[in-house]
């Protein structure tokens, strides 16, 4: 079991908890009440930092629900948290867009984390061919 060190900003945000079994996505809240108008941009504060496992980065991304509930689209896709952003004022935020007026309350759940070994060292190997079959098309289908 990997332990991580963790730092709370507010005393009185709802801590975070893995919930073994049901997910191994951990839920993250906003630390404070954010108010956005539609085409505005917010990195929306966290509330917590952590020194997580040598090794090892968090992949942050909107839960499933927060389009639905905020309008908020995260900017980056998925958020790269690697392991030297571990500083005690290194919060972690979430960038946003918003594409509705919309309000996000203090100790709302609006994203989630994982932690995933770094990519081990790779080195690329220049070739002129690879010498397979030319599937010809684009994606999985194969077809134009």
């Amino acid at each position: 079991m990997e332990k991580i060190k963790i730092k709370y900003f507010c005393p009185d945000m709802e801590k975070l908890a893995y919930i073994d079994g049901k997910s191994d996505w951990i839920d993250l809240r906003a630390s404070e009440t954010v108010e956005m108008k539609a085409g505005d941009f917010c990195l929306i504060p966290l509330g917590v930092a952590m020194e997580l496992p040598k090794g090892y980065e968090a992949h942050v991304v909107p839960r499933s629900s927060t389009f639905k509930n905020y309008g908020l689209l995260q900017v980056n896709s998925c958020g790269v948290i690697d392991g030297s952003y571990c500083g005690d004022e290194d919060m972690w935020k979430m960038p946003v867009y918003a594409t509705r007026d919309t309000i996000v309350h203090k100790n709302d759940r609006i994203c989630q984390f994982r932690i995933m070994e770094n990519q081990p060292v790779i080195v690329f190997e220049e070739v002129l061919s690879l010498d397979n079959k030319n599937r010809g098309g684009f994606g999985t289908t194969g077809i134009s």
